[in-house]
């Protein structure tokens, strides 16, 4: 059984701490769904009425934040439980990167709202639909890891990472930037940048999401 098995079963012990973990869950399969729909509308260039209420499902997300945030804060508070204090820290940490999940995005539902018409790539749409499917993947495949708390699952994620997606989303950022883009409109050429962007830093916070299943506390964030 790993540490993070350990701190689950504590969690579980705690009414508030059984709720905040839960919450947790809801909060990043509320984080898949919207991202979903933030990446059908801006590669299809609809403005439907299910990506326009994705601010409203936002919101969720950050109530759900608070609400984990003051849960562990009471029970520590009211049980006076000194010694599994890393415990909740942890949780609170989870639920950090899932806010930032949601934030970043919001920050493609922008994109497609604002965006004229669908996104296409130029010259960088194979590379961009690899991140894209690949950045949908590492997603689903954390919230798996990270339901059922599956260390393999998770080591295997972090080093996908890497070389998966981080290294791709670079390589367009920089070619975009040193004007390898001339196929494209310079709004386009934005557009795509950004894009790359926010999803290596989603994936780069569902891997610290995931990191805390192999990782002791102030490693979370880290390579195991």
């Amino acid at each position: 059984m790993s540490v993070f098995n350990d701190l689950v079963n504590i969690w579980k012990r705690s009414d508030l701490l059984s709720e905040a973990w839960d919450e947790s869950h809801k909060m990043i399969l509320l984080s898949n769904s919207i991202f979903i729909k933030a990446i059908e509308g801006l590669r299809s260039g609809e403005k439907t009425k299910a990506l326009k209420s994705i601010k409203k499902r936002d919101k969720e997300i950050n109530n759900f934040h608070r609400d984990v945030r003051r849960k562990v804060v009471t029970h520590y508070s009211v049980s006076g439980d000194t010694l599994n204090i890393e415990s909740g820290l942890v949780l609170i940490n989870l639920v950090v990167d899932i806010e930032r999940i949601g934030d970043y995005t919001k920050n493609i539902y922008d994109l497609a709202l604002n965006h004229p018409s669908k996104l296409v790539g130029g010259n960088f749409e194979e590379s961009l639909l690899e991140v894209e499917e690949s950045t949908r993947k590492f997603f689903i495949d954390s919230v798996k890891s990270f339901k059922e708390q599956d260390i393999d699952l998770a080591r295997r994620l972090m080093e996908d990472y890497k070389t998966e997606i981080s290294s791709k989303c670079e390589e367009i950022t920089k070619a975009i930037v040193s004007g390898k883009s001339s196929d494209i409109s310079s709004s386009d050429a934005a557009a795509i940048a950004l894009y790359a962007r926010y999803l290596k830093r989603i994936s780069a916070h569902c891997r610290n999401l995931i990191s805390s299943i192999v990782n002791p506390f102030e490693r979370i964030g880290y390579p195991e």
